[in-house]
């Protein structure tokens, strides 16, 4: 299995518009963070987390060519933004895009995108195939996936698991259910949007808990706010088996 961070930022991005502070003036290749959003590759197989506004861009930069499915986490804009842009995939593929989400998020994709279910459909719209999960593990391919529920405040968010890997974005409480299913994870790549507490995401610390209590072998912070603070600075601050992820770092295990 291959992890790509196509985006570690967090929904306005690193720089934020208009922002005059450090971390968005930085020069360092590392603080400039995309939506967040990330791409597993598994033998001929390849699975893109999340399509936010940044998608296009981001499928250009690591020059995907093809997808066989995406999986959506929520309905927050900066998960959903970039769906269009699937039209692209629908050429290659000659048909429609496979997409697994809650139902939650499928009922604001076809609100969002509602010209994409028309009953008459322009010519071009994106064409997606959208499969509603729940709780229960699902299989693409020969991949089982599990999807874990966590909260973002009040929302329910979908984070996966596949073998020993998990990822979690969006998220500042797991419950002990959600816990358990996420023991044995080896691998993770988990949401941190600042130091300071936050109403609805972790805090740096408290994704750290979630690692050390979850005894991960190796961690990657995503969904990073300028707030962060500089990414060099923060790094020297992390734990051995820790480090913020930015965009396009590649990982195999």
């Amino acid at each position: 299995m291959r992890v790509t961070i196509l985006g570690s930022g967090t929904s306005q991005g690193v720089p934020v518009i208009a922002c005059e502070c450090p971390v968005c003036q930085s020069t360092d290749e590392n603080d400039k963070r995309l939506r967040s959003s990330a791409m597993i590759d598994l033998g001929d197989k390849k699975l893109i987390i999340d399509a936010g506004p940044d998608f296009r861009t981001q499928m250009l930069r690591a020059g995907v060519k093809d997808v066989t499915a995406l999986l959506l986490t929520h309905e927050h804009k900066d998960h959903i933004g970039g769906l269009d842009d699937i039209r692209a995939f629908n050429w290659v593929k000659n048909g429609e895009v496979d997409i697994y989400c809650n139902q939650r998020t499928k009922d604001v994709i076809s609100k969002d995108y509602d010209y994409a279910f028309a009953a008459f459909r322009y010519p071009g719209v994106p064409e997606m195939n959208i499969h509603v999960i729940g709780e229960a593990p699902f299989w693409i391919g020969d991949i089982k996936i599990e999807p874990i529920t966590v909260m973002h405040y009040k929302l329910p968010v979908t984070a996966f698991r596949i073998d020993n890997f998990a990822y979690i974005t969006d998220a500042n409480f797991i419950s002990e259910a959600s816990m358990k299913k996420l023991k044995g994870v080896e691998y993770m790549v988990i949401n941190a949007l600042r130091k300071e507490v936050h109403l609805s995401h972790f805090t740096l610390n408290q994704a750290i808990d979630v690692v050390k209590t979850l005894h991960v072998k190796q961690a990657y912070i995503t969904h990073i706010g300028h707030q962060m603070g500089l990414h060099e600075e923060v790094s020297r601050e992390l734990p051995e088996n820790i480090q913020l992820a930015h965009d396009m770092l590649s990982f195999e295990f």
